[in-house]
């Protein structure tokens, strides 16, 4: 199976659950009527809450979470490869033991199952110019573990957001685990957007040789956060095959996976690695 039709659903997420899994699924449903076999939503589908209080006031384990069991039976409804591009469970810090939530990336297979999970390893922990300021590290318990699943068409390596701007992690799952296909769901500030967001998603296509699927949170949020949009797809030469202008919608394109094979082929970076002192 070298080819297949995908989607990335563009959200603009409040800090309802329901209200936010409702608007998932009305997307997911229509992209599977497009006829897309892997659907990926964005960063914090579920909620978009920033007070860490009421975030863990809300949130469960991932096993009594009951808005995951809704998106399993979504998936296992419509047959699709469902990829939530992450949720917030509870979790915790495993050195002091103080209560922390996981920004979790989970893969679902079209029977429902839970088949791979992520927690996002990069933390962003940044003041901007324009006065925005965000310290993930005081919620969430960074992860420690790349990720990759196979998916029917190729190995599909599992990364979050913050994630795009460290580009050995890309490099490590395409060598070490053979990803042709990277997944980088987001929540991107509408400021590092503008400027980065479509050249460092194009980047890490080109230098991997990879598909990057990437669904992104887009628009004023309830919390006043603004996220930059632009769910897009590229393919393994750089160009992109769709990019989303609605706030919320979701975009697909065909996939190819012939296409990997001739750019590693036509550029063999990933093969040409050298050792060097500095």
């Amino acid at each position: 199976m070298d080819k297949f039709r995908a989607a990335c659903v563009q959200m603009r997420c409040g800090r309802d659950i329901g209200t936010n899994l409702d608007l998932a699924e009305r997307l997911i449903r229509e992209a599977a009527a497009d006829g897309c076999a892997y659907i990926q939503t964005p960063e914090q589908t579920s909620t978009m809450e920033m007070s860490r209080k009421a975030l863990m006031a809300i949130i469960a384990e991932q096993d009594a979470d009951e808005g995951l069991k809704r998106m399993q039976a979504l998936a296992r409804e419509l047959s699709v490869w469902l990829h939530i591009g992450s949720m917030s469970f509870l979790a915790s810090d495993p050195a002091t033991g103080e209560p922390k939530a996981a920004n979790r990336s989970l893969v679902l297979t079209p029977d429902g199952s839970v088949v791979a999970t992520y927690d996002k390893i990069h933390m962003f922990d940044v003041d901007l110019e324009n006065g925005e300021s965000y310290r993930e590290s005081s919620s969430f318990e960074a992860g420690a573990r790349a990720v990759s699943v196979a998916l029917p068409w190729g190995e599909l390596g599992l990364s979050i957001c913050y994630d795009l701007r460290f580009p050995y992690l890309y490099r490590a799952l395409c060598q070490q685990k053979g990803a042709s296909i990277l997944a980088i769901p987001s929540a991107f500030t509408k400021k590092t957007g503008e400027a980065h967001w479509q050249v460092l998603m194009r980047a890490r296509a080109i230098e991997c040789g990879a598909f990057v699927i990437a669904a992104a949170q887009g628009g004023t949020h309830e919390n006043g956060r603004k996220t930059y949009g632009h769910s897009l797809i590229v393919d393994p030469w750089g160009k992109v095959l769709v990019e989303a202008e609605d706030e919320t919608c979701f975009v697909a394109a065909d996939i190819d996976m012939g296409q990997v094979a001739k750019c590693r082929q036509a550029i063999p970076s990933l093969t040409h690695d050298r050792s060097f002192d500095i």
